[in-house]
């Protein structure tokens, strides 16, 4: 089965990039990852990030400051994921944990240091080889 996915590195105006702490409960809980979810049936990726950053955090992200950045493809034991990875500087809102997860902004050269889920391992190296503090992905 395959499995679509959108996911986003939010780079605040100090160049640092938001993270999130998967809740106890769920698959890989306690592990960090790039905030975003699930795209349903109609949906483009951009609108699914739009969508799940509301609900999972409570901002209203800019679709069209959306910048398209990179992408994983992970197999797992029992699917396979595809997923972007879109950039964004900017957003309504603060970021606040509606679903019980931590968060942390973290600089683009830690974030490797964390716990990754698996699917966001290699995208968190391309974010900390690539965008760095007051610099705009060309």
């Amino acid at each position: 089965m395959l499995l679509l996915v959108a996911a986003c590195a939010l780079i605040d105006a100090d160049g640092r990039i938001l993270m999130t702490q998967r809740p106890a409960g769920k698959v890989h809980a306690g592990l960090w990852e790039f905030p975003g979810g699930k795209v349903e049936n109609g949906e483009r990726p951009e609108e699914t990030i739009v969508r799940e950053l509301r609900e999972e955090i409570g901002i209203d992200p800019c679709l069209e400051c959306l910048q398209p950045f990179s992408f994983a493809s992970h197999v797992y034991d029992d699917f396979n994921l595809v997923m972007p990875l879109f950039l964004c500087r900017e957003w309504d809102g603060f970021a606040r944990p509606r679903e019980g997860q931590a968060l942390r902004w973290i600089w683009p050269d830690k974030i490797t240091d964390l716990d990754l889920v698996p699917a966001a391992i290699e995208l968190a190296r391309n974010v900390r080889d690539r965008v760095s503090p007051g610099r705009r992905f060309e």
